[in-house]
């Protein structure tokens, strides 16, 4: 028995020193930008780079906020902030109703348009990138929110799993529904959705940062600053050449990119747990 519990405290701490290891390696880069984000230009480029954080955090992240480079990032945030609610809110809201209509509705070649759906997930955004970007300009939809959103708003992925989630719903409660005089409009918001919610908590965390994190498409489709999405502004502000550039307002601009997605994770870490290991049916 004591050997057991030396075994077991052993790997119990192997396992928090592992953890904590990952911590460290994860976190040591982010630790990196926010001290770099608190010191002068000059005092970055010295050597060796100062490792404590300075006096000027602040300082530089008003500055980055208020007047960055060609655009302020406040507006570059809420530009990325628009783009990726707007992915999120409409993939989520497309896949729901999609996938309630595959199984809840009787149509011809129903299963065909299904997989028609799912075989998409062979055909990222970098495949159809040049018939989607012309689709978006005959439509007069460049340098706005409408081009940046209503192309990536379509999610196999979200289809198919409110589809497996809605097959593990009990043909008893849709009988049970019917006989109370629910309608499919009706059950569709009353049922469906709130047994949903943790499912769809955990894929709007996942679509966020996915809408948040988008480079290539607000490239391609937005030529004036004004609409620059935060990762845009930041690739644009990465020294080229011989340029020194600016590494305070760079690392300051790094710092309140990661906010918004962290701040959606921390809120929604609960339900987005149980919607990934729960099955609340």
């Amino acid at each position: 028995m004591d050997g057991m519990v030396e075994k077991r405290g052993a790997g119990f701490l192997l396992t928090h020193l592992s953890l904590l290891v990952g911590v460290l390696v994860i976190c040591f880069p982010v630790y990196i930008a926010f001290v770099a984000a608190s010191h002068t230009h000059a005092e970055i480029l010295s050597t060796p780079m100062p490792l404590l954080p300075g006096p000027l955090f602040f300082d530089n992240i008003g500055r980055a906020l208020f007047h960055g480079t060609q655009v302020p990032v406040w507006l570059m945030l809420f530009n990325s902030l628009v783009m990726a609610l707007g992915i999120t809110i409409g993939k989520i809201v497309i896949s729901l109703t999609s996938a309630y209509a595959i199984v809840y509705f009787r149509f011809p070649l129903r299963m065909f348009f299904f997989w028609m759906i799912f075989m998409t997930l062979m055909l990222p955004v970098e495949v159809r990138i040049v018939p989607t970007f012309e689709v978006v300009a005959s439509l007069g939809m460049l340098n706005s929110y409408s081009g940046l959103i209503f192309p990536l708003i379509a999610s196999a992925t979200a289809t198919f799993l409110f589809r497996q989630v809605f097959l593990t719903i009990p043909d008893e409660m849709v009988e049970a529904a019917r006989i109370d005089g629910a309608g499919p409009v009706r059950f569709f918001f009353d049922i469906l959705i709130p047994m949903s919610r943790t499912n769809i908590a955990a894929l709007f965390v996942i679509l966020f940062i996915y809408g948040w994190n988008q480079y290539l498409w607000p490239m391609l489709v937005t030529t004036r600053p004004e609409f620059n999405t935060v990762i845009m502004g930041l690739n644009h502000m990465i020294p080229r050449s011989d340029d020194y550039g600016d590494w305070p307002l760079v690392m300051s601009t790094a710092i309140l990119a990661m906010l918004p997605p962290l701040v959606v994770v921390v809120l929604m870490q609960r339900l987005f747990v149980k919607g990934l290991v729960e099955s609340e049916k």
